[in-house]
C-alpha cells in the first residue's frame, strides 16, 4: 500500500471513529424532561411546589382566588414543554396572566425558593435543577411588575 493510501485510510478511520463517538455522546444526552424523570416526576414536584406556595405567608395571598387544580395542570404542562417533553402548554402567556397582580422582586424570589425546596424534596440533582431554573428564570421580566 502506498503512503498516500495509508494516510487516506488513517484519515477515514479517524473520521469514522470521531463521527461514531459524537453520535454516541449526542444520543447519550437525554432531554431535561427525561433526566427529571418525565411526567410523573414533574407532577410530583409541581404538586409539592404548590403546597409550598400555599404555606408561604410571604406570597400565598397572590394565590388566594386561584383554581389550584388548574394551576397544577398548567404548571405541569409548562415545565413538561419547556424541558423537552411531549406536552403543549395550554395557558396564557406570563405577562397576560400576571398583569395587575403587582408581583414584586421579593415575591418572585420567594416563589423561586419554594420551587427549589420542592426540587430538593425529590433530590433533583444540581445540574438539572440549574437547567430548569435557567429555563424558567427569564419569565421573571413578564411576571414582576413592582420592585
Amino acid at each position: 500500500m502506498s503512503l498516500s493510501k495509508k494516510i487516506m485510510s488513517m484519515v477515514v478511520a479517524v473520521t469514522a471513529a470521531w463521527t461514531l463517538s459524537s453520535a454516541t455522546s449526542f444520543a447519550a444526552e437525554a432531554s431535561l424532561y427525561e433526566r427529571l424523570g418525565g411526567q410523573g416526576a414533574i407532577q410530583a414536584v409541581v404538586t409539592k411546589f404548590i403546597g409550598n406556595v400555599g404555606g408561604d405567608k410571604r406570597i400565598n395571598s397572590y394565590f388566594a382566588t386561584t383554581d389550584l387544580k388548574k394551576l397544577n395542570k398548567l404548571l405541569v404542562e409548562q415545565v413538561c414543554m419547556a424541558t423537552g417533553g411531549p406536552c403543549s402548554y395550554s395557558g396564557r402567556d406570563m405577562k397576560t396572566t400576571h398583569k395587575g397582580m403587582k408581583v414584586t422582586d421579593a415575591a418572585f424570589g420567594a416563589l423561586v425558593e419554594d420551587l427549589v425546596s420542592a426540587l430538593d424534596t425529590f433530590n433533583v440533582p444540581a445540574k438539572e435543577k440549574g437547567e430548569l431554573l435557567a429555563i424558567l428564570g427569564p419569565m421573571k421580566s413578564d411576571i414582576v411588575e413592582a420592585k
